[in-house]
């Protein structure tokens, strides 16, 4: 008859990350399975073509200064780069963040997770950062490949001496849309087991305070409604961001205020709903 050993308590001799860093092999982990997907490394490449246009653009404008307006490169160039990007921001945002919280909350992953020594603020940081790093590689990273082709073709600092505020706008412009979409998508992803259910939410979201702001511009003649549409006040604080006119006549601190408080809506959200047990409401 074979001893009966010692199942005991025995004392864990692996190594342990600290506390606050457990959030990078979340993060790690979304961004690999994502890169997996070829659909969504040809959606990736394809948004880097109007980098490539306004590359070329560049060059035109630094080496053939008589090519004409359309080369002519000015600090709205950028804005309105960014602006060409979000149509690949909505449908990043959507693709890769539909699913971070849902997918767990379908498998009742969420207990495993946080029955882990695992801090809930690590596990959103970590499904955060999956969306912050594809967005802001389609948004920050070219705009700022950009400001240094441009110095690159030009040979000299004389377009950024002249435009101070263009670095600076870039980065407050990219990450305005960035944090404003990638929060807004976790936070609906957290509030359903479906992956499609939250993807429809945040398009309902976008397309139904867009359509809210037509009805209402149709009906007042003016553009004092945009306020009440997601895009539009990203578009109205990023115009002042970069020093353009605003395109709407809302003030742009109400579009900031209403930008801020969607962004504090959706943290409450992750809060009440990233949870080890499963919430009733």
């Amino acid at each position: 008859m074979s001893p009966i050993h010692d199942q005991s308590y025995r004392r864990y001799q692996g190594s342990r990350l600290p506390v606050g860093r457990a959030w990078g092999v979340i993060a790690w982990s979304g961004i690999r399975a994502m890169l997996a997907k070829k659909a969504y490394l040809f959606l990736m490449i394809l948004s880097f073509v109007p980098f490539v246009v306004n590359a070329v653009r560049i060059y035109f404008s630094v080496n053939f200064p008589q090519a004409g307006s359309f080369f002519s490169i000015t600090p709205s160039t950028y804005r309105n780069f960014l602006d060409s990007q979000g149509i690949f921001v909505f449908f990043m945002t959507i693709w890769a963040g539909a699913g971070l919280i849902a997918n767990d909350r379908r498998a009742n992953a969420l207990q495993i997770y946080l029955s882990k020594p695992l801090l809930r603020t690590e596990y959103i940081a970590g499904k955060w950062s999956v969306l912050l790093a594809f967005l802001l590689t389609v948004t920050l990273v070219p705009g700022l490949l950009l400001i240094m082709l441009h110095v690159m073709f030009a040979g000299s600092f004389d377009f950024i001496l002249q435009h101070k505020h263009i670095i600076p706008s870039v980065i407050l412009g990219s990450m305005l849309t960035v944090v404003v979409s990638s929060i807004t998508m976790l936070a609906l992803s957290s509030l359903s087991k479906s992956s499609r259910y939250a993807a429809l939410l945040y398009t309902g979201a976008v397309f139904f305070t867009d359509a809210l702001f037509g009805a209402l511009r149709l009906l007042t003649g003016n553009t004092r409604a945009s306020w009440v549409s997601i895009s539009a006040n990203l578009t109205q604080v990023s115009d002042v961001i970069f020093r353009q006119t605003p395109r709407y006549d809302t003030p742009w601190i109400v579009s900031l205020m209403v930008l801020v408080a969607l962004v504090a809506l959706s943290v409450s959200v992750l809060e009440r709903r990233v949870r080890g047990v499963e919430v009733v409401s």
